[in-house]
């Protein structure tokens, strides 16, 4: 029954009380050791104190920079990569990937790194100015996804 639950002989410990005199085994200093800061009454210290070394938060390097939350990350496809692997047509960002030019969810921008002779109509987030001309060159087209 409920009332006759009892903890198990053993588990449940008296404490120590400490500062009751020498003859109860936690006198004089009461288990605080002989002097200095920890033996002190008041002794709390402050969070981050360091025992008067100069604290981490002090140390630490205090410009801290800028990093700018709206940055778009592209994922890079340059004119010598669609020169190589793709024919003449039209391609949007989905038939990109399934050709495997694109392999993350990134964005996509196209950099006029290369020469492009085909013609291409090509779909995608964004070109840097000098792929655009190369495309328009080469008598194709750039669409943005803006």
């Amino acid at each position: 029954m409920l009332h006759n639950l009892q903890p198990a002989p053993g588990s449940r410990k008296t404490k120590k009380r400490v500062a009751r005199g020498n003859s109860a085994g936690g006198g004089t200093t009461a288990g605080r050791g002989t002097k200095g800061q920890l033996s002190r009454k008041g002794n709390t210290k402050r969070v981050g104190f360091e025992g008067g070394q100069t604290p981490l938060l002090r140390r630490q390097p205090k410009m801290g920079g800028f990093k700018n939350p709206k940055r778009v990350e592209y994922e890079v496809l340059n004119l010598a990569d669609l020169e190589a692997q793709l024919s003449a047509g039209k391609y949007t960002v989905a038939d990109l990937r399934s050709a495997k030019l694109v392999s993350t969810k990134k964005p996509v921008k196209i950099l006029g790194r290369g020469e492009l002779k085909k013609k291409l109509e090509l779909t995608v987030d964004a070109a840097s100015k000098s792929a655009v001309a190369a495309v328009e060159k080469a008598g194709g087209k750039l669409i943005m996804n803006n």
